[in-house]
């Protein structure tokens, strides 16, 4: 009787385990393959830039779309983003971290000498491309881009331009590659680097510098609320929704985009890997993000993994190229 007792005992748990389902389940994780418990994103400069804007609706549009929970963003800023980019690489093998990044990250490696580089993180995904924008306050006296190019040509050390960059990156390239085209010597301009697109939006409506150069989804809220003038974009096309030339309209052979992506720390085994490159991947079908393109005015670039990694090493040989050429490396 005990053994037929054990035995119906063994029965009656093995249909509790087939009948019933587990108190625990993956939830996201196996329906999506892109939930990451514990992710924190990190980005490399101060809070309003356009790293940071980028890391936060991205963020926001994967919770809202169900792709993963509970990720969080923090910042820490310096040296142009080679502070953040020396934390990613010393997180080896550290799955559960990311860095948002930019064209701006490849040029300081250079201009602050940093002992890491973008060759020593692992290439997740290029999200975006956007041009630069020319900006003044409401009150300055440049109205329009002929009038800033005449004075900044007749003085131009005594015209500060700010840019959202360290030297190197996307803000200060795009002003370097403006004076060349003007005809104003690289090595004359007065540019002032700020942490990100924040404070240099402040320091622009403060009167600090001249005119300031940053990416146009860092400027859109001022220009709309009339506190900034925008007076040319650097990009080959128009803008939507921005009133302003583009530099070769006004006569300036200048054709410059920025763009953004994630990189992740080296070292991270194959599964970890996918699973960062499956995250930013779903998130490009989702209409949450699809809703934040068109929002800030964004271009999709979509890159990942190996392919991005490819588009990395050929910009950092392309930023290194014009550095030099300017004379600024």
């Amino acid at each position: 009787m005990n053994k037929y007792r054990a035995w119906l005992a063994v029965l009656a748990a093995a249909l509790l385990v087939l009948l019933v389902p587990p108190l625990v389940s993956s939830g996201d994780d196996q329906e999506t393959g892109t939930s990451i418990p514990g992710l924190r994103v990190m980005v490399p400069n101060s809070p309003g830039g356009g790293y940071d804007i980028t890391a936060r609706t991205a963020v926001k549009a994967m919770e809202e779309a169900g792709l993963s929970k509970n990720i969080e963003v923090f910042n820490l800023p310096g040296a142009g983003g080679t502070v953040g980019l020396g934390r990613i690489a010393g997180e080896r093998g550290n799955g559960r971290l990311a860095m948002s990044m930019g064209l701006g990250v490849v040029g300081s490696v250079y201009t602050n000498h940093s002992p890491s580089s973008l060759q020593d993180t692992t290439p997740i995904a290029r999200l975006t491309q956007e041009p630069d924008i020319i900006v003044v306050g409401k009150n300055s006296p440049y109205k329009t881009i002929g009038d800033l190019i005449q004075a900044w040509k007749a003085k131009p050390r005594s015209i500060p331009v700010g840019g959202g960059s360290s030297p190197g990156g996307p803000d200060h390239l795009a002003p370097m590659l403006m004076a060349r085209a003007a005809g104003v010597a690289p090595k004359e301009v007065n540019y002032v680097p700020f942490d990100g697109g924040g404070e240099l939006t402040a320091s622009v409506l403060g009167g600090k510098v001249g005119f300031g150069v940053t990416g146009v989804g860092e400027t859109r809220d001022q220009i709309a609320a009339g506190q900034l003038r925008p007076l040319a974009v650097t990009s080959a096309k128009r803008t939507p929704g921005i009133p302003a030339p583009t530099l070769k309209e006004s006569g300036l052979d200048v054709d410059f985009s920025n763009w953004r992506g994630v990189v992740a720390p080296p070292g991270l085994d194959d599964r970890e890997r996918d699973r960062l490159i499956a995250l930013w991947t779903r998130l490009q079908t989702t209409k949450q993000w699809q809703d934040t393109l068109r929002t800030n005015g964004w271009t999709p670039a979509f890159l990942a993994g190996d392919q991005f990694g490819a588009f990395l090493k050929a910009e950092n040989d392309r930023v290194a190229s014009i550095l030099k050429e300017l004379g600024l490396a």
